[in-house]
């Protein structure tokens, strides 16, 4: 098991945009696997590569529609985006701060999966708010630049 730990702000990663992964190897899949061990442990429903010192384009999201899958996304790009909600967003980096933010209620997203096989998703709201809050992360970008 590698040793991963969560990233606070303000350490300056978080503010830096991620580049995109090109080979996924056992070290990303692994990372991957502990990702999802961090985020449950710390009640999170999602968990960014910067938010664990990383500088790569890829995140988990807790899946609430299927409890049995979890959702990986590399190398994110949202493809459609409509409506608006509004919603009181956390952060695992920014431990107790909550924020009312702006978003959109729907999203089609293309993705790469663990297999390096690309694919659509789409969604809205809650699911909807946690993957643009960690393709936010992938930008540099978090929710105290909203306020």
């Amino acid at each position: 098991m590698s040793l991963i730990k969560l990233i606070y702000y303000p350490n300056k990663i978080l503010k830096k945009k991620s580049n995109s992964i090109n080979k996924i190897d056992y070290k990303i899949k692994n990372i991957i696997h502990n990702m999802f061990k961090i985020m449950y442990k710390k009640n999170g429903i999602g968990l960014a590569a910067p938010q664990i010192g990383i500088n790569k384009r890829f995140f988990i999201v807790h899946n609430f529609k299927n409890i049995n899958k979890k959702l990986i996304f590399i190398n994110p790009k949202i493809l459609k985006k409509k409506g608006k909600i509004y919603f009181k967003e956390g952060c695992l980096s920014i431990p107790k701060k909550f924020f009312v933010i702006k978003r959109y209620s729907y999203v089609k997203i293309l993705a790469m999966n663990i297999k390096g096989n690309y694919f659509e998703f789409e969604t809205n709201d809650i699911l909807s708010i946690c993957i643009q809050h960690e393709i936010d992360h992938l930008n540099g970008k978090l929710i105290i630049d909203y306020s």
